[in-house]
């Protein structure tokens, strides 16, 4: 969507969407230790990695938390460009701050669910975000509010459920807690079979 808007700025415009680095994303396919500052937080673990600031529905996290008391949301991230103070503090909801690159499988190997609660709003209208293939690499079903590069590259094959709002949100996680079916985890990795970095290089 952002090529969409700026292609008409310059004649040669491209388009070079969100990549993934598979292999390193895919090792929380396998069994990691639970990393220390997570390991005392029960099951089931919803997750969702990346910077907390505006583009970030907080006040939807609070309600689906509130909804599903008995699911613990794991949150990694530096808090910015907001004050930590509006972050909703439920028993279930865990700020566990920023983490590196390399130490995210680990988390992500002990979470049963992904989820992006992303704002919409003009923050939002053109992202794509870099995590939902990463998420993905990781074999964690995911969900999303419909942000619109989200819904189009990922939402119509159902690799992402899509869902607005507090009550359509909180029903989409519910439904994340289930085995995903085989079928799910082979269509995600035909469509990660079509992306990497190298090839995004290669292309530029």
């Amino acid at each position: 969507s952002l090529y969409e808007a700026k292609r008409d700025r310059h004649p040669r415009v491209f388009a070079f969407p969100s990549s993934v680095d598979a292999a390193h994303f895919g090792r929380a396919r396998g069994a990691l230790p639970d990393p220390e500052d997570q390991r005392g937080i029960g099951h089931p673990r919803v997750g969702f990695f990346g910077v907390i600031d505006e583009r970030m529905d907080v006040a939807l996290v609070g309600e689906v938390a509130a909804r599903l008391p008995g699911v613990q949301f794991v949150m990694l991230g530096p808090v910015v460009k907001i004050d930590a103070g509006s972050l909703p503090r439920l028993p279930n909801v865990h700020w566990l701050g920023s983490k590196p690159y390399a130490q995210l499988p680990s988390y992500m190997a002990n979470w049963d669910a992904g989820w992006m609660p992303f704002a919409l709003n003009g923050s939002t209208r053109f992202i794509s975000p870099t995590k939902t293939p990463e998420f993905l690499a990781a074999g964690l079903p995911l969900m999303s509010t419909p942000v619109p590069d989200v819904v189009r590259g990922y939402g119509a094959g159902r690799l992402v459920e899509i869902a607005e709002g507090a009550e359509a949100v909180t029903a989409a996680v519910a439904a994340l807690l289930k085995k995903p079916a085989p079928a799910w985890l082979a269509a995600v990795d035909r469509h990660l079979a079509t992306t990497s970095w190298d090839a995004t290089w290669e292309g530029m």
